[in-house]
C-alpha cells in the first residue's frame, strides 16, 4: 500500500488515465470511425490527451474543490 500523503496525486494520474482512454475512444470512432486503423489513430491521440488530461487535473482539481465545497455547504 503507498502511504496516504500522495493519494491526491494518485487519484488525479488514475483519473486523468481512465478519463482520457473514455474520450480518446469515442471522439476517435466519432471522428473517423472504427475501420481497421482505429486503434492506431486512437493511441496517435491518447499519446497526447493523456497528459494534457494529467496537466488540466493538476491545475483544476484545487478550483473544482474549493467551488465544490462553496455550492454544498
Amino acid at each position: 500500500m503507498l502511504p496516504k500523503k500522495p493519494s491526491q496525486i494518485v487519484f488525479i494520474l488514475i483519473m486523468a488515465f481512465g478519463m482520457s482512454i473514455i474520450m480518446c475512444a469515442v471522439v476517435t470512432a466519432v471522428n473517423t470511425g472504427t475501420d481497421s486503423e482505429y486503434l492506431n489513430r486512437f493511441f496517435n491521440a491518447w499519446i497526447y490527451a493523456f497528459p494534457t488530461a494529467v496537466i488540466a487535473a493538476f491545475i483544476l482539481a484545487p478550483i473544482v474543490r474549493k467551488f465544490a465545497d462553496k455550492i454544498t455547504k
